[in-house]
């Protein structure tokens, strides 16, 4: 299974898979869609209006990862179920828990 984090020459981004308006805010993981592409997948309480889905998957992932809020931007997906994150700080972070998790599953 390859990472949820890709490298460009662009900047690096985290791929998301969020459920809205789920029992509890949690990190399940890491799944493979169809196309085989590795996304981190999420489950948060908020329901996506007005961006609130996405600020709560940011602020989920920041207080998991314990990094600052401001470690990520959305790139795209605003209104998707697949978002992207670009990931502006704290990038060895981000990958020591993503590696971590991958060696769970």
């Amino acid at each position: 299974m390859t990472s949820p984090l890709r490298h460009t020459s662009k900047g690096i981004y985290l791929h998301i898979r969020a459920t809205p308006k789920a029992g509890r805010d949690e990190i399940l993981g890491l799944v493979v869609s169809s196309n085989g592409a590795t996304s981190l997948a999420v489950k948060i309480t908020a329901i996506p209006d007005k961006g609130k889905a996405n600020q709560a998957v940011i602020e989920l992932l920041a207080k998991t990862m314990r990094v600052s809020k401001s470690s990520f931007r959305l790139s795209s997906g605003q209104t998707a179920r697949d978002k992207v994150l670009e990931v502006v700080a704290n990038v060895a972070a981000i990958e020591a828990f993503l590696n971590a998790l991958s060696m769970q599953t």
